[in-house]
């Protein structure tokens, strides 16, 4: 297997729910391991929490998240925000729609100066999403009046 990078994300008592959520926005698959199936924690009330679980979504993306044991801080802040970007605005808008779902948006989903449509939101577990779906060249091109900024990355 080659590297990967996937997200992990840590809830304090939520991480089922939030994966639940998360596999009915991009389906795929879920495995979980909890507390209790490895005698990870003394705290008998933590035996069903998740001590690991994976989404792994068909398009070659996986999501991870557990629960961050009542032993352990919980950061309360992060500056980490999951990117989803690509050039199928249905999937990606659909994403979009589905995350937003009890969340808030920071900046909606429209038009970016650099001709892609971009947005940016806070789920309703507190995870900072962007989606950026590409435009084309052309229309970046001439909604700016100029070349595109993809114009200088792909030569």
């Amino acid at each position: 297997m080659s590297s990967r990078l996937n997200p992990y994300l840590g809830f304090r008592d939520t991480a089922r729910e939030a994966m639940d959520f998360y596999q009915s926005v991009f389906g795929g698959e879920i495995t979980r391991s909890t507390f209790g199936e490895f005698n990870a924690s003394d705290d008998p009330a933590e035996k069903d929490k998740i001590m690991h679980s994976e989404l792994t979504i068909t398009s070659g993306f996986s999501l991870m998240a557990s629960d961050t044991p009542s032993s352990m801080e919980l950061p309360t802040s992060s500056s980490v925000t999951v990117s989803l970007s690509g050039d199928d605005e249905a999937e990606l808008t659909g994403y979009w729609e589905k995350l937003l779902e009890g969340g808030t948006a920071t900046r909606s989903l429209s038009k970016a100066p650099w001709g892609d449509s971009f947005g940016m939101l806070v789920d309703k577990f507190g995870t900072s999403w962007m989606v950026n779906i590409a435009g084309t060249t052309a229309d970046a091109a001439s909604s700016s009046g100029t070349k595109s900024v993809r114009d200088d990355v792909t030569r």
